[in-house]
């Protein structure tokens, strides 16, 4: 057996087991971008499937664990002058956890979620039966695991495509004065084919920016390369708002960069860059239920109905910028985000991600209202959210937006209604949490600003999963230089 067979082997005995005492599980991943509420169950390990298996550059095709995060994957795959097609901007989201979830990117428009970059999958089912799955093979489960966020069994190997790197993205940012203006020209970037990436951010609705990035290897004579993770860099976002409002400005950034902003500025990112990035700081969410105070949200929409749905934001929420991502059509059944274009033949139709990123009432009673609000609103502008995140549905709620005869259908065939369902997992047991919180006031003290904080600095230590090179010293010295 080769390594990763004798885990598989291991992980299938144990769930084996667990199947013939028909008792549910959660799977244990060693590290996670949800911010879905933890529950109990007893727990599977798979923390050790994360090894790129292979990499073949002549079929440009990776063979990859799940828990490889995406930036471990790019590193290893530029050094075959290959990239995946769809890259999670987050580096600390696995290739497992893109598959499971609904994972887009600014190259969406054009490879659609990164679930469709991958040809096929290795699973253990709720049974331990070892199984693969592709179009060709168990097509059913392969569409239907995608998305379903592990709850059909555990993914242990996917094999995705690659395409040919370039040093460079040339990144375009074209500035817009109107919401209407901003999301019209969006559309129309998405429909030329010669863009590699497009998205957008909305710093206000008289504010939007356009970019429009193309893979190339030429960088123009006395152009300087842009980054975004040197210490001296500034954040990508606020760098984008400084753009001139009145004309079109270019970056060439490199290509890993490109794949990689990390929203720091230099003092941020001298003294606290070990507790900053992205895995790190999904763990201090986790730890100190801060996700409780913030919305924190992806939430797509069919373009038609997109800026009623910002206006209603403005109005109620207040939250910018707002990120804009926009994403090809996908075939229901599915728990991706789709919708479907009632007045052409039911086709289904492209759809605008919103990233819905902010500050939320810190009262829990307001702050359920304002995400069921939210869900209302979205549902009755044809959207869906991507469901990392928390959610309020009722049960009938949310199978009113999915299609519960074909997941159940599926759970059946493939032995898998021993595992929580889709619905179990991301709904939110509001009374259950404030329970909790109310019954120790150790446990509120630590959901209240700012204390919250410091549980979550906290959590982020305990993980260990920072950079011990520097020390306070260290960090004082170069603060000091920077003055």
């Amino acid at each position: 057996m080769s390594p990763h067979e004798e885990v598989v082997s291991k992980i299938s005995t144990r769930v084996a087991a667990l199947f013939r005492r028909k008792q549910a599980f959660r799977i244990f991943h060693g590290s996670t971008n949800s911010t879905r509420p933890v529950h109990q169950e007893p727990v599977v390990d798979i923390s050790a499937f994360s090894n790129i298996l292979e990499i073949d550059k002549e079929s440009r095709v990776a063979i990859v664990e799940p828990n490889v995060p995406m930036d471990q994957l790019v590193r290893a795959t530029l050094g075959h002058g290959l990239i995946p097609p769809v890259v999670m901007e987050f580096p600390g989201i696995t290739v497992g956890g893109g598959f499971a979830g609904s994972a887009g990117e600014s190259s969406s428009f054009k490879h659609g979620y990164f679930d469709e970059t991958i040809t096929e999958i290795e699973m253990v089912l709720a049974s331990g039966e070892v199984v693969t799955a592709s179009e060709a093979e168990n097509a059913d489960l392969f569409k239907g695991a995608a998305g379903s966020i592990g709850t059909l069994g555990i993914v242990t190997k996917l094999r995705l495509k690659l395409m040919p790197a370039k040093r460079f993205v040339k990144l375009a940012y074209h500035p817009f004065g109107s919401l209407h203006e901003t999301i019209g020209i969006l559309r129309k970037a998405t429909e030329d084919f010669t863009n590699d990436y497009v998205d957008g951010i909305l710093f206000s609705k008289t504010h939007g920016v356009l970019m429009t990035g193309q893979l190339t290897d030429e960088l123009p004579p006395g152009k300087v390369p842009q980054s975004f993770s040197a210490a001296k860099d500034p954040w990508f976002y606020l760098h984008v708002k400084k753009m001139p409002i009145d004309r079109v400005s270019v970056d060439y950034i490199p290509v890993a960069e490109y794949f990689g902003f990390l929203p720091f500025n230099r003092v941020t990112r001298w003294l606290l860059d070990d507790f900053l990035h992205t895995r790190v700081m999904y763990r201090a969410l986790h730890g100190s239920n801060m996700s409780f105070l913030h919305v924190i949200q992806d939430l797509s929409l069919p373009y038609a109905t997109v800026e009623e749905f910002v206006d209603y934001t403005s109005q109620n929420l207040n939250i910018w910028p707002l990120w804009l991502c926009p994403l090809r059509a996908v075939n229901p059944p599915t728990f991706h985000p789709y919708s479907m274009d009632k007045e052409n033949h039911h086709l289904p139709q492209p759809m605008l991600n919103i990233g819905l990123w902010g500050a939320a009432s810190r009262d829990i009673d307001s702050f359920v209202r304002q995400n069921r609000e939210l869900e209302v609103r979205l549902a009755e502008l044809g959207g869906h959210k991507v469901l990392y995140s928390h959610t309020y549905y009722t049960k009938d709620e949310f199978w009113q937006l999915y299609d519960k005869q074909w997941y159940e259908a599926l759970r059946e065939k493939y032995t898998a209604t021993s595992l929580p369902t889709v619905y179990d997992k991301v709904n939110v047991d509001v009374m259950q949490w404030k329970q909790l919180q109310s019954s120790n006031w150790m446990k509120m003290l630590g959901t209240s600003w700012p204390f919250a904080g410091f549980v979550g600095f906290w959590y982020a230590l305990k993980s260990g999963d920072y950079r011990l090179h520097r020390d306070l010293d260290w960090m004082k010295w170069r603060l000091n230089k920077e003055d």
